[in-house]
């Protein structure tokens, strides 16, 4: 009865809507006009949960108006909560009592007046969205014998700040990175690019966790069929929950098969407005401090913020030594395998006799030594990740010099093989993304395995493969080896060779249509010297 009773009176309250609301609209389930009914929905809904409070109180001078307010214990800003009550909404200001629609559009215009000082105000009128405002942290006020809410902006709760990323560490430049909180991170772009033409566009993915999900681009630089294919992916997105950007990452790449990444990351403010200035979409996720961006191109994978913070020639020298070390991490252990399987003839007579001498006591071939040596260094790796921080140190110390120095003395792998691997190793750490550095890790295996097998021959068809398949990937249709293929010169000022700032005259071809030109600055030069001064 009880039931029957909520809806009719739901009904009745309602029916003045219905012949003005789609059948979206019809469907919503609205609020009651009892506020004790709407109270008691809400705590039932929320199965009384103990950090839901709701506050009820008196409005208005002659005390006729009943009035609640619920915010969540934890995600509202308490002191902010209570100076509202205090401040706004408690001093005695006259209402009218009577409950018609005039009066009701009244009441909640004053009401709106009065509080427009604490921040975004806006209405509600049907649970979904009520729900969904007062568990993101915003506080609503209900009153009695209205059916519409109001839904106040006054979220706060305790977060990390903004600290340096640990991550991606620099020498030189900003030492900022984002934090957890959305719209910490979209003010610290703000605070880097103060353009209006930076547009935002917000949405909530995620069927249980209505997760906060940004999209930041600069309007009239970014290719507009890319932030529209930006669009359209997040919309597709059907999921209960999204816990952090790689829910995002993994659901709008372009191709799921294939061991390099199609979706760029960082951690870093400084380097998301770089990627903005050039044309590219960021996408911000609610919960995570890692920002992706797209499209992603395998020369971004290579560079790093403090090659823009150098000099150009410093910075070309870093990048060199990073693609050295990026061909190293691929194929080090690869080559030292086919030398010295199949083509001991390219080596001097006395560096092989050395290495004759050294794999003497050894039992396996250089594949299987090799295998064991990259396998045990990667548990390494893996479990100085998860160890504490406390010990971390003394355990890399033992796993590195002590486990490889009683290798080579037990006989399982030679000097030679341990000091290739630890190259190697240290090779991966040059690659400034560590997703990029992952992908080269898994591709070392099956080089190894062509090189034990065909020498020589079998790692120029691993990289004729692994080439062919970098040039059949895009990233939002954009091909993932641009510049050099399809090749563009006016593009590699910024790939291997990063130029002076003032040739880099016009953005990436690639990714703009329109407006081309970065900037109209001439190289320095010594100022003139006037002959008639002295």
């Amino acid at each position: 009865m009880d039931l029957f009773k909520k809806l009719t009176k739901r009904s009745s309250n309602h029916s003045s809507l219905q012949p003005h609301s789609s059948g979206m609209e019809a469907s919503l389930d609205l609020l009651y006009t009892d506020l004790q009914d709407n109270v008691q929905e809400i705590k039932t809904k929320l199965g009384n949960s103990s950090d839901l409070v709701a506050r009820e109180f008196i409005l208005g001078t002659e005390g006729a108006l009943k009035a609640c307010i619920f915010y969540t214990d934890g995600l509202s800003n308490a002191i902010s909560v209570q100076n509202f009550i205090r401040d706004s909404l408690l001093p005695e200001v006259h209402f009218e009592s009577t409950a018609t629609a005039d009066t009701e559009n009244s009441v909640m215009q004053q009401l709106k007046n009065r509080i427009l000082a604490v921040g975004e105000v806006h209405d509600v009128i049907d649970f979904k969205s009520l729900y969904t405002s007062l568990l993101s942290g915003d506080v609503i006020l209900l009153l009695d014998g209205h059916t519409q809410g109001i839904v106040i902006g006054l979220r706060g709760w305790n977060e990390r700040g903004v600290t340096e990323p640990s991550n991606e560490t620099v020498m030189r430049g900003p030492k900022e990175g984002f934090s957890e909180n959305i719209r910490t991170n979209t003010a610290l772009i703000r605070r880097k690019i103060k353009d209006p033409n930076l547009w935002m566009e917000s949405r909530k993915i995620g069927r249980v966790t209505q997760t906060d999900v940004a999209i930041m681009y600069l309007k009239g630089i970014a290719d507009d069929s890319i932030v529209e294919e930006v669009r359209s992916r997040l919309d597709r997105i059907d999921i209960d929950g999204i816990l952090e950007s790689g829910y995002i990452e993994d659901m709008i790449e372009d191709k799921t098969y294939t061991p390099f990444p199609t979706v760029y990351n960082t951690e870093r403010p400084d380097v998301i407005a770089g990627e903005l200035l050039e044309g590219k979409v960021a996408i911000l996720v609610d919960g995570t401090p890692v920002v992706l961006v797209v499209p992603a191109l395998l020369v971004s994978f290579l560079q790093a913020a403090e090659d823009y913070y150098q000099r150009w020639d410093i910075s070309t020298l870093i990048r060199i030594l990073r693609y050295s070390s990026f061909c190293i991490a691929l194929l080090g252990p690869s080559l030292f395998i086919a030398v010295t399987t199949f083509h001991q003839e390219m080596l001097p007579t006395l560096l092989l006799i050395s290495l004759a001498a050294q794999r003497e006591g050894v039992p396996f071939p250089a594949f299987i030594e090799a295998l064991i040596m990259e396998v045990t260094f990667e548990i390494l790796r893996e479990g100085g990740l998860r160890m504490p921080k406390s010990i971390v140190t003394a355990i890399s110390i033992v796993g590195t010099l002590v486990m490889g120095t009683a290798a080579v003395d037990a006989g399982f792998v030679s000097a030679a093989m341990v000091i290739v691997v630890s190259i190697t190793a240290i090779a991966s750490f040059a690659v400034p993304a560590f997703t990029i550095s992952v992908s080269v890790r898994m591709l070392r295996f099956p080089m190894m395995a062509l090189a034990a097998s065909f020498g020589l021959y079998g790692i120029i068809i691993g990289v004729i493969i692994l080439v062919h398949h970098l040039g059949s990937l895009r990233s939002f249709g954009v091909p993932y080896l641009s510049p050099f293929a399809p090749f563009q010169l006016k593009d590699n000022k910024d790939t291997i060779i990063r130029v002076p700032w003032w040739g880099m005259v016009s953005r990436p071809r690639i990714l703009n249509k329109h407006n081309m030109i970065r900037e109209q600055t001439d190289s320095p030069s010594p100022p003139t010297r006037n002959p008639e001064g002295g």
